[in-house]
């Protein structure tokens, strides 16, 4: 390692090349609650394509796993590397190339986070509208796991996003997909096979994204109901009548009051209508114009109290913000109240409520307590278990994945498979499928150096 080190210091500079105690430990793990932290060898910190170029080619010739690292906000173990692997951590590549305003479009590197993009694009009265819940997030890795978040209900998830890519192969090779337009059928969609691959087909150095123009006004409209059939039974009602809801999002009252009290919110909620509720519908809407935006809510109130609502209220800004701020933090809740897993399973969205049906029977069969909310508008729900023996634990998540997909569903909507869920990923998917990952992963990295691991076994597709 001592001889690849100082070739890779010829590459990026012997002072990008860090080994031994010069390795923090933050490059070693990521937010997943059960994948155990990993030092790696190596870490490279390129700062160009043509550097990341020459990185993996002295990685693919040494035979090296390689695992890429942006901000290390993920859930799945993704960016957890091998104990005697490279990381190429891409800090030094954040920088927004170009904000294009005539064809809405931004070019970034890896390393850009949300809240950096998000500030510029202000700027210009434009938004990049992902926002999987944490905004320190790497544009890189949110193409890696295809990240979601609450307004995937309006604008999708990143790979509805991405127009264009450039990626570096495992073995050095520059490619580029796509560009600064909406269509193309020209050929296999290279790209849209890298989005979400999670580190295991290439290393994207480049992204092009969309912009959109950015809405000035917004209000939030909160609605509990006594069951969570009626909020799914609302969810079309709602979609179809044409606001076209920036989020939509359903809370359990356990998470509810888990999440107020974190950041010190009371939502003013009478106590008998806390009693009879079980749920809570949270849609946030957005407009250019203020007038529209107010008969928007005016519509919507009287809409969800047709619909079952015991009551309907519009919340003050403020309150509106420490909500959904306390929402997008609530896996930081589930992990400080000692959750010992999640479960992001999406389904589609008629069929949460037989999915929560079948949750609250697994959880009983099994003596474990599983709480949570979701993306009610595109059927992602997320699920923090509480269960500490790992063995009574596989078994739950084994039958909590099962049962979303015997619904039509998959066992991650966002977080992404990574090291966490592979085992149940392996288990559960179609053979076929992953035979066919498996002949895709060795079509892209011959030796299998690229975040071994992550998603199938570290062996498959590997010839070291």
């Amino acid at each position: 390692m001592a001889d690849l080190a100082s070739l890779l210091g010829e590459v990026v500079g012997p002072e990008h090349v860090l080994t031994g105690a010069g390795i923090s430990e933050d490059y070693g793990r990521d937010e997943a609650l059960t994948v155990a932290a990993a030092v790696p060898s190596v870490v490279v910190r390129p700062a160009s394509t043509e550097e990341v170029a020459g990185v993996l080619r002295l990685a693919d010739e040494h035979r090296v796993p390689v695992t890429a690292r942006g901000n290390g906000t993920g859930l799945s173990g993704a960016a957890v590397p091998e104990p005697d692997g490279m990381v190429v951590s891409f800090e030094r590549m954040a920088r927004i190339i170009e904000i294009d305003t005539e064809n809405h479009v931004a070019v970034v590197q890896p390393g850009v986070a949300l809240e950096q993009l998000d500030a510029v694009t202000a700027t210009h009265g434009l938004v990049y509208p992902v926002f999987p819940g944490e905004y320190s997030a790497s544009l890189g890795g949110n193409v890696a796991t295809n990240a979601g978040g609450m307004r995937a209900v309006k604008y999708g998830v990143t790979r509805h996003q991405v127009l264009g890519l450039e990626a570096v192969l495992a073995t050095g090779e520059v490619i580029r997909t796509g560009g600064k337009f909406v269509k193309a059928t020209t050929g296999y969609d290279l790209g849209q096979l890298i989005i979400g691959s999670e580190g295991t087909l290439a290393l994207v150095t480049e992204a092009t994204l969309k912009l959109y123009p950015r809405p000035q006004h917004q209000a939030t409209v909160m609605a509990p109901f006594a069951t969570l059939e009626q909020i799914t039974s609302a969810i079309p009602e709602i979609v179809g009548s044409g606001i076209g809801p920036l989020i939509l999002e359903y809370i359990d009252v356990l998470t509810l009051a888990a999440i107020t009290a974190h950041v010190g919110l009371d939502l003013g909620i009478p106590q008998e209508t806390r009693e009879a509720a079980l749920a809570h519908l949270v849609v946030m809407m957005e407009n250019t114009d203020g007038d529209r935006l107010d008969e928007d809510v005016q519509a919507l109130a009287e809409q969800l109290s047709t619909l079952g609502a015991l009551d309907v209220y519009v919340l003050p800004p403020q309150a509106a913000v420490q909500l959904i701020d306390a929402r997008e933090k609530a896996f930081w809740v589930a992990k400080a109240n000692g959750a010992d897993d999640i479960v992001d399973v999406v389904v589609p969205r008629a069929a949460v409520p037989e999915l929560m049906a079948a949750v609250a029977g697994i959880a009983q069969e099994h003596g474990s307590w599983v709480a949570g909310c979701g993306h009610a508008g595109d059927g992602n729900v997320h699920l923090s278990v509480f269960q500490p023996d790992p063995e009574v634990r596989h078994r739950v998540m084994t039958a909590l994945f099962a049962a979303g997909m015997a619904l039509g569903g998959a066992i991650s909507g966002e977080h992404g498979v990574g090291r966490a869920k592979r085992t149940y990923f392996l288990e559960l998917e179609d053979p076929v499928k992953i035979d066919l990952m498996r002949r895709i992963k060795t079509a892209f990295d011959p030796h299998g150096i690229l975040n071994p691991g992550v998603l199938l076994a570290a062996s498959e597709g590997a010839s070291r």
